[in-house]
């Protein structure tokens, strides 16, 4: 199975497709500093410093397909117009990639998420993070969307790319952790909880990488695969989350800690290979992820979301 061409990267995925409001997106300008504007005034992060939630924006982090987002914003506020804090949705970086795929694509420009860690957020710390890139030409060009150019010394509408990069890749990350050249306990959310950084949450990550460049851009706390067997998930709403797995059928929780391990080596690889221009490799992550259930999210998947929501969601139902 042939990996995605740039033909695939310039069509609306279904998460990033802006529905009826396509003749607004038609509108709007790609230029890096513009896209930037646009995405920070209808998306605020819910864990902005300082920021306090809404009742109402209380669930927006759960808002998984860009129609959402933007009806949202919409309700809250003319989508062309200045407005308050209030009146943005909560979100998150990959909420603030997908309004930068969901223009750039409207307007026929191959674009893709990427899934990685930022060290550009607090010393010492990888901050998992979700970043954009678009075809230029010849090349992609990595940009944040989130970020003002001002408060940055690097580029970040055209960023540094590879392993020293400001931005490293969920599967450079784990092959840099598993030949012991990067320390697994410096990357993740948060060094407090113990599930929200540390190995096992970036062998996570490289599972969400090669989603997100299949073009299936899920939020960053749906789960799937392996990640179900995981013990996050077992002691997960008091063991009640394990039921539901079952309950479910969802594929891939029965795989081993060893075994995820050495898929997680082999689609880091392969990321990293094609990356790199290798179109074999590129091709064989395609394979591996459309061939193998348990890589991919199927018709269900796991949720265990910050705002407190949890159950199997029904992707589907969309």
């Amino acid at each position: 199975m042939p990996a995605p061409t740039l033909f695939d990267y310039s069509d609306h995925s279904p998460y990033s497709n802006p529905g009826h409001h396509t003749g607004y997106f038609t509108e709007l300008s790609t230029d890096p500093e513009e896209l930037h504007r646009f995405v920070c005034t209808a998306v605020v992060h819910y864990r902005a410093e300082g920021a306090t939630l809404t009742d109402e924006q209380k669930g927006d982090p759960d808002r998984r397909w860009l129609t959402s987002i933007l009806d949202a914003a919409a309700l809250r506020a003319p989508l062309d117009g200045p407005r308050t804090h209030a009146q943005q949705v909560a979100g998150c970086c990959r909420d603030h990639t997908l309004l930068a795929l969901g223009v750039l694509r409207t307007h026929d420009v191959p674009a893709r998420s990427r899934i990685g860690f930022a060290t550009y957020f607090a010393p010492g710390w990888n901050a998992d993070h979700v970043v954009g890139e678009r075809w230029e030409g010849k090349r992609w060009v990595r940009f944040d969307p989130e970020l003002d150019q001002k408060d940055f010394d690097f580029d970040v509408h055209d960023m540094p790319t590879g392993p020293e990069s400001p931005f490293v890749t969920a599967a450079e990350a784990w092959l840099a952790i598993r030949a012991g050249t990067a320390d697994a306990a410096t990357f993740g959310v948060t060094a407090d909880v113990p599930f929200l950084h540390g190995k096992d949450f970036v062998r996570y990550y490289v599972l969400y990488e090669v989603a997100h460049r299949h073009r299936d851009e899920l939020l960053l706390w749906d789960l799937w695969g392996p990640e179900l067997g995981t013990s996050y998930v077992r002691e997960a709403e008091g063991g009640q989350a394990a039921t539901w797995v079952r309950d479910a059928g969802l594929a891939g929780a029965d795989m081993s800690d060893t075994e995820f391990d050495a898929v997680a080596d082999e689609l880091a690889y392969l990321l990293v290979a094609a990356d790199a221009g290798d179109e074999e490799a590129a091709d064989q992550l395609a394979e591996l992820y459309r061939g193998d259930s348990r890589l991919r999210p199927g018709e269900r998947v796991l949720t265990l979301s910050p705002t407190g929501h949890s159950g199997i969601t029904d992707l589907a139902e969309h």
